[in-house]
């Protein structure tokens, strides 16, 4: 049986080259202000594949995605073992656009810092009067650079993504960034007013989108999981106050309140996190999550 490395490990993913495309791997490792923390959160890397599989599928009308299969069976010999069932995904190879796809539409988290300073988020000026959490008139796309492990990501506006990649690509980085904005805004639209009709509120999340071999954009990488994106049950939803959260926000407010933990969690909070995330999954797919 050939063996594999991985090519680039990431903060969650790993990721593998089996020649004609790549093998990208979900790990049960967990992050939170781009640290990777000392545990591991079991079959974490599962939910996050197996939901994306559900947002590629439901988002394929609105723009092509990467993903070619989720079953090992599809995949190399050295695939089929228990640690890749489940949390592995073959995927198309793409060269990745170094710009990080983010779009909020509701404000919150550093959004709501930047409003109450500047009545501006990432240099959009917004009404007057908003109150924290609460859902914008409009979903606001607020790209940002895309930074290495260890290191932040930096806002950026949409005029700075263009010159990005027009460095890169001449002659169509505004194609390419206005792409990617009008992109996101629509699997946004599709997926939030989706999973509102099941219970939760997505008030933000990020993309990345590649170029496939003939330069067009592709959805790459993660799509729409608790680990890129806030999730808010909508019972009990209410403006003026941070929102319960589906996702690793829970983590974080952890963290903030124990800040010597040495990024290391109790197993209470492993568990709930967990929880946490096969709920979203089962209300949003509406199946029962397989341990």
């Amino acid at each position: 049986m050939q063996e594999y490395k991985p090519f680039k490990s990431g903060k969650v993913r790993e990721m593998y080259d089996i020649g004609d495309s790549i093998v990208m791997v979900a790990t049960d490792r967990i992050s939170a202000f781009d640290v990777i923390l000392k545990n591991k959160i079991e079959k974490k890397g599962t939910v996050l594949t197996q939901l994306s599989k559900f947002w590629f599928d439901f988002t394929k009308d609105i723009v092509p995605n990467h993903m070619l299969s989720v079953d090992v069976k599809e995949m190399p010999e050295f695939f089929q073992q228990p640690e890749f069932t489940g949390n592995s995904m073959k995927c198309q190879k793409l060269t990745m656009l170094p710009v990080e796809c983010i779009v909020r539409g509701y404000i919150t988290g550093s959004g709501w810092a930047s409003y109450k300073k500047t009545g501006e988020v990432c240099g959009i000026k917004l009404p007057e009067g908003l109150q924290e959490a609460q859902k914008l008139p409009e979903p606001i796309f607020t790209p940002s650079t895309k930074a290495e492990i260890g290191d932040h990501d930096e806002n950026i506006s949409v005029e700075q993504s263009i010159e990005i990649l027009e460095k890169l690509y001449p002659g169509r980085g505004k194609e390419y960034a206005l792409k990617l904005r009008d992109y996101t805004i629509a699997i946004y639209k599709k997926c939030a007013d989706y999973a509102l009709s099941r219970g939760i509120i997505i008030a933000d999340t990020k993309f990345e989108f590649g170029l496939d071999e003939n330069g067009e954009v592709v959805l790459g990488d993660e799509m729409l999981t608790p680990d890129c994106s806030r999730f808010w049950p909508l019972a009990g939803y209410e403006v003026g106050h941070d929102q319960p959260s589906y996702d690793k926000q829970f983590v974080r407010n952890w963290l903030s309140a124990n800040p010597d933990s040495g990024y290391e969690l109790p197993q209470e909070v492993i568990d709930k996190t967990i929880a946490k995330y096969v709920e979203a999954y089962e209300l949003l797919t509406g199946e029962k999550f397989a341990f």
